[in-house]
């Protein structure tokens, strides 16, 4: 019995023996989530990062006024085994990096970020734009 696929209607059938194929390994690079939302007061960014700490993050506005943030995560783990000789290495190494085109109502001094249960929480506190109400007597003629 054969496995059968689902083929794309405008897709001709010769080439899904090329995509299909299992010898074809399929890339697993993907990007983090990432959410935004916004309320009254503020927008709030999320970036899911599960096992990422604090310090795995770099958020920072770069000179054209955007918001950046890196996430760069280097995990090495040695295990060493006396009766075999020989040392194991394992690496994992995961590097991502988005910029986002921030609204001009964001008051970039008060942007704070925190991690929290595996996600990254970017506040953006929009700026309070008061109302100038001008008080005066007016003179009756």
């Amino acid at each position: 019995m054969y496995p059968t696929f689902a083929r794309n209607s405008w897709l001709p059938t010769v080439f899904n023996d090329l995509f299909d194929a299992d010898y074809m390994p399929k890339a697993n690079a993907t990007a983090p989530a990432i959410n935004v939302k916004e309320t009254d007061k503020e927008y709030i960014v999320e970036l899911a990062a599960p096992g990422m700490k604090k310090e795995d993050f770099d958020v920072n506005i770069n000179h054209e006024g955007n918001l950046v943030i890196k996430m760069e995560n280097k995990h090495e783990s040695k295990e060493e085994d006396k009766k075999a000789r020989y040392l194991r290495r394992e690496f994992s190494y995961t590097k991502f990096e988005q910029t986002l085109i921030l609204p001009e109502d964001v008051n970039k001094d008060k942007i704070g970020a925190k991690v929290s249960d595996g996600v990254l929480t970017v506040t953006l506190p929009k700026t309070v734009k008061e109302e100038v109400r001008v008080a005066r007597q007016i003179c009756v003629d």
